[in-house]
């Protein structure tokens, strides 16, 4: 039998392909930029790693602003937050 195959996903930050599990998946709205929990909402979406480096550099580069196309307002706040523990977005 074979075995199941990880889904690999692209961080827009560091350009690491890594499995699912250690990505957080931000979507693109008609109410802004959002993080889906679920990976079930429709949309422009994006992946960045579960780390605080990979936030900070974000937010450093600008990376979600070119990633969108748009202002992502206080995206990085709230992912900041899910990174340290204290929301569970």
């Amino acid at each position: 039998m074979q075995e199941k195959s990880t889904p690999l996903r692209m961080c827009c930050v560091t350009r690491e392909m890594l499995p699912k599990a250690k990505l957080i998946r931000l979507v693109k709205t008609e109410s802004g930029i959002k993080i889906d929990n679920f990976k079930k909402i429709s949309g422009r979406g994006a992946y960045i790693s579960k780390s605080k480096e990979a936030v900070a550099l974000a937010r450093k580069r600008k990376v979600l602003e070119r990633t969108f196309k748009c202002d992502v307002g206080s995206i990085y706040d709230k992912l900041e937050e899910y990174v340290n523990g204290d929301g569970d977005m």
